[in-house]
């Protein structure tokens, strides 16, 4: 018998769980999605500038390259999806634009005005 015709096993609590997590996404609405993913990549661009630490200067998580790329992404989702944030949408602005000024301070040689992590998408953040 090949795989091709092998009958289903029987489920497994990981495949329960999965078809929950579907179903439970299904009935969150889009902004709460975006909202969720914006945070959770500000939290982990906070932790690759070394935040979570309480000397972010000595911190062993501070990776400004993975901390770039995270930002960049988050702005990227920020303007792409600020007409559907509605209220939500200022403070989440507000929080790229700290993680950019702070990328900018602990940056040994600061990029350009302009240059910064998820600028091309932002415009200049000083």
């Amino acid at each position: 018998m090949n795989d091709a015709t092998a009958e289903p096993g029987p489920a497994t609590p990981d495949d329960d769980a999965h078809r929950d997590n579907a179903r439970d996404l299904v009935d969150i609405p889009s902004v709460e999605v975006i909202s969720r993913a914006a945070v959770m990549l500000m939290s982990a661009a906070a932790e690759r500038l070394g935040f979570a630490d309480p000397d972010p200067d000595t911190s062993p998580h501070r990776d400004l390259d993975e901390a770039r790329r995270l930002i960049t992404a988050l702005a990227g989702l920020v303007t792409a999806s600020v007409e559907y944030l509605g209220p939500h949408a200022a403070p989440i602005r507000d929080g790229l634009q700290s993680l950019q000024k702070a990328f900018r301070e602990t940056s040994a040689f600061p990029d350009e005005p302009g240059q910064g992590p998820g600028e091309k998408f932002t415009g200049p953040v000083y």
